[in-house]
């Protein structure tokens, strides 16, 4: 048609990965990027000790990729670095770590719990403030993922969960503080990975994180 412009629409601009991850984030039932909560995580695998290759397989595989979705569905987002670090023990079996990072939730790797904090029970895992570092040492020979709700939870959720519902600030806890911070544990952790909620869990973790990053 002589004398008519034709103003056709713009071609939309292609979705890159951010686009993608941001949208995926906003619709998620953990909320939109600005209300979820960051949290460092810094990963050592401990080299003193004799790891069976599976045991590895299947914690990377198949435990660890479940907690961190877990956690994400919920808005808390694992944050993670890697270094190299070592648990070895004294004459009485009193751990000590090298390698760990201060200002972060240290995730250590090891075969068995030494006894000073298994005493022959064997643990999967146990979280604590160790000389002024925060410390998750996981079990590999006892970890597992999600199997039963409220019951047994996935090993890294569950002690992730102490750190971030601030059980580790609590100092010389009672025989019943401490058999009800377990059953919290694996209440927050059943939360995240069936109802996908994590609401409560954000709310004690941004204040995790705030103390962490100062020191206390």
């Amino acid at each position: 048609m002589d004398g008519v412009q034709v103003r056709l629409p713009l071609a939309p601009e292609p979705m890159t990965r951010r686009d993608l991850v941001s949208m995926l984030m906003a619709a998620a039932p953990g909320g939109s990027a600005a209300g979820r909560v960051a949290v460092p995580v810094h990963r050592i695998t401990d080299a003193h000790a004799r790891i069976p290759s599976d045991w590895l397989r299947h914690f990377w595989w198949s435990i660890w990729p479940e907690c961190v979705r877990d956690f994400g569905r919920g808005g808390i987002d694992l944050v993670t670095t890697d270094g190299p670090g070592e648990v070895r023990h004294s004459a009485a079996d009193r751990p000590y770590f090298l390698g760990l990072r201060r200002g972060v939730v240290n995730l250590v790797l090891t075969s068995y719990l030494p006894l000073y904090w298994d005493d022959a029970r064997a643990l999967a895992g146990v979280t604590t403030i160790f000389e002024g570092y925060h410390v998750c040492l996981i079990a590999l020979a006892y970890a597992h993922g999600n199997q039963a709700p409220f019951v047994s939870v996935n090993t890294c959720t569950h002690e992730l969960l102490h750190a971030l519902m601030q059980d580790v600030f609590v100092t010389r806890p009672k025989w019943y503080q401490s058999g009800s911070r377990e059953f919290a544990a694996d209440y927050y952790a059943t939360l995240l990975w069936v109802f996908h909620d994590g609401a409560a869990v954000r709310r004690s973790a941004r204040e995790y994180v705030a103390r962490l990053r100062e020191g206390k």
